[in-house]
């Protein structure tokens, strides 16, 4: 068992050690890594995938045409992965795009090359998906690194619903290193990840999986985001969050029809009657709290077993 140590405790993640005489079939996992000049993070994010040392891995590289020495990284390594490209882009989840065409993967998944996977984390996805056939897509716990990789911060167990999720404003996110789907899902939410933008477009295919179903919290360590100079989302990350405001209320619009656009005018007009606003936006607070404190579903540890519950969400706590 792995262990990382948080402000409420350890927490014990399992590594395929633990599963040795349970099961021999692991899931096939796809993770694809999209690389653009990133020779400063990149070697840490590749050792974060390949010494988990899971079985049955199909690791793609994509690289945007570095000229930084990344390319030179992923050669060291080549003899360990499904394969690499290296040509021009048009961005990240162009990348992507073409990476998870060339895997053949049965579960699916990205790590950046300035982010990183916790030890243990495959294990957690594969055997979750393994012994879950009802589960098409599971977040773990949101956690962060510093600059240098060392974790920073790991979030509680956050629960999630569809709703919870279009009027979460600013708590919404759902950290994509941590995120990972069937292939099944994702060939019925379109099978791509939207490369007309920049940013928000992992967002942009949450909306689209949550069309189909729903998403389960996972009380564990997958993987991490590096919080870093050169991060764009960082860098603006006012403008990011209004991207995600834009297409949720888009998804909204479609979805609530007439009702959210007369509920759009009565917060139009209202905003703009000072005796009043701060009760709106009161209430609108208060609503959103009582989302946030519903129950969702959730997977955990127990007894050497993944169980499945609604449940609300909890502090830090060790995996048994």
């Amino acid at each position: 068992m792995s262990e990382i140590i948080t402000s409420g405790g350890s927490l014990k993640q399992p590594d395929c050690a633990t599963y040795q005489g349970v099961s021999t079939t692991w899931p096939r996992i796809a993770l694809v890594t999209p690389v653009y000049n990133s020779a400063r993070y990149l070697e840490q994010t590749i050792e974060s995938v390949l010494e988990q040392r899971y079985p049955n891995l199909d690791y793609f590289i994509v690289d945007g045409g570095s000229t930084d020495g990344s390319t030179e990284i992923i050669k060291k390594y080549e003899s360990r992965l499904s394969g690499w490209l290296s040509e021009p882009d048009n961005g990240m989840y162009d990348a992507l795009n073409k990476g998870f065409a060339r895997t053949s993967g049965e579960i699916m998944g990205w790590v950046s090359a300035t982010d990183k996977l916790h030890p243990g984390g495959m294990t957690v996805v594969g055997s979750v998906f393994r012994d879950l056939p009802q589960v098409e897509w599971i977040t773990g716990r949101r956690t962060a690194f510093s600059e240098e990789g060392e974790t920073k911060r790991i979030d509680d167990v956050l629960v999630w619903s569809r709703w919870r999720f279009l009027m979460g404003a600013s708590r919404r996110h759902i950290q994509q290193e941590s995120t990972y789907w069937r292939r099944s899902l994702w060939e019925r939410a379109g099978g791509y990840v939207d490369a007309s933008r920049r940013s928000a477009s992992d967002f942009e295919l949450w909306l689209r999986f949550f069309r189909h179903e729903r998403l389960y919290a996972v009380d564990a360590l997958i993987g991490g985001f590096r919080e870093h100079a050169d991060s764009d989302s960082l860098a603006d990350l006012g403008k990011f969050n209004a991207l995600c405001d834009q297409l949720a209320e888009k998804e909204l619009g479609e979805q609530w029809g007439k009702a959210y656009s007369a509920y759009k005018r009565i917060d139009a007009v209202v905003r703009r009657v000072p005796k009043v606003r701060a009760l709106w936006y009161r209430a609108k607070f208060e609503a959103l709290n009582a989302m946030y404190g519903m129950r969702g579903p959730v997977i955990r540890r127990m007894n050497g077993k993944w169980t499945t519950a609604m449940a609300y969400a909890w502090s830090s706590s060790a995996i048994t």
